[in-house]
């Protein structure tokens, strides 16, 4: 077994070293757009990339850019609940993403960037079923956005992990993922770290 492979085994337990933390698995386009935002997030522990949810072992990014695993590019939000909640984690999520595009944001186009929360346990699951009603509401019923159990996650390679921080300059950090922090910043900025 791969290291990779043995790391993923080992997260799909959902255990993770913070304690008193909570995990919920976001997929809104790219996974870079999510971790930028959610690595400003105050009381945001640990973001990790990966792909979640499609039927693949190990998948790797070329094989889920392909659309053919099933999988979506997806960030695992390790936070304190003490500090932001799930309710206003996910609040940020329906402002950053378009939720009403089905397996699309923007110009990224295919099931690996479809909307979608994977919850971790049925308390989260009522959490987002409720913020979920409220979005689509707003948004006159077109929120095609994916409700389901977290399975079969794999983190993405290393080199994906804090790649905004990394690359503000890259062509797609600067047109693409700069507005979402941006986007962020303005609507939330109560939850912003210090």
């Amino acid at each position: 077994m791969t290291d990779r492979a043995a790391a993923a085994d080992s997260t799909d337990t959902d255990t993770h070293t913070h304690t008193d933390s909570d995990t919920i698995t976001l997929g809104g386009g790219c996974f870079w757009c999510l971790e930028a935002v959610y690595e400003q997030v105050r009381g945001v522990l640990d973001v990790e990339p990966g792909y979640s949810n499609g039927q693949v072992r190990a998948p790797t990014y070329e094989q889920v850019c392909r659309g053919d695993t099933g999988h979506v590019e997806v960030v695992r939000v390790v936070f304190d609940p003490a500090q932001v909640s799930l309710r206003q984690l996910l609040e940020v999520f329906f402002v950053v993403h378009d939720p009403t595009t089905l397996n699309r944001q923007g110009n990224d186009v295919g099931p690996q960037y479809r909307s979608g929360i994977y919850v971790h346990d049925e308390r989260q699951a009522a959490v987002a079923r409720e913020v979920m009603d409220e979005v689509n509401a707003a948004c006159g019923g077109r929120v095609v956005t994916e409700l389901a159990a977290e399975h079969n996650y794999w983190p993405a390679e290393a080199y994906h992990r804090h790649y905004f921080a990394s690359h503000p300059e890259q062509g797609y950090c600067a047109y693409v993922v700069a507005p979402k922090v941006d986007k962020f910043r303005r609507t939330f900025a109560q939850l912003q770290r210090s």
